[in-house]
């Protein structure tokens, strides 16, 4: 089954937790195994699974990350793109040379304020 927008978010939940019971029956893994690998409860592993909405956001990502998933999240939410002002500053030129600061010319005949002759 397809993840679409119209679903609701049980058959979401519950679908997600498949796709992760299949990773792991594709490893060859218990779901004692994953609990102990990904710090978590057998229970808690057994809830995402089944797609029960008692489950955290950071169990989830320890059972992706313990069956290789977790690479697949940038898909899941993708880095929002550039906004053209930001491209234009990443493109700024940098500066190449540094400029010399340039000295006040002193006068030739060295006269100054409030000197008399």
């Amino acid at each position: 089954m397809k993840i679409a927008s119209e679903s609701t978010d049980q058959t979401l939940l519950q679908l997600i937790g498949a796709r992760l019971a299949g990773a792991r029956l594709a490893q060859n893994m218990t779901q004692a195994e994953l609990a102990e690998q990904a710090g978590l409860g057998l229970r808690t592993v057994q809830r995402l699974e089944l797609g029960a909405t008692a489950t955290q956001l950071s169990g989830f990502l320890r059972v992706c990350r313990v069956l290789g998933l977790l690479d697949r999240i940038d898909a899941l939410v993708p880095e929002p793109p550039l906004s053209p002002i930001a491209q234009l500053k990443l493109q700024r030129r940098q500066r190449q040379r540094a400029t010399r600061v340039k000295k006040a010319p002193k006068d030739a005949t060295g006269w100054s304020w409030g000197k008399t002759s």
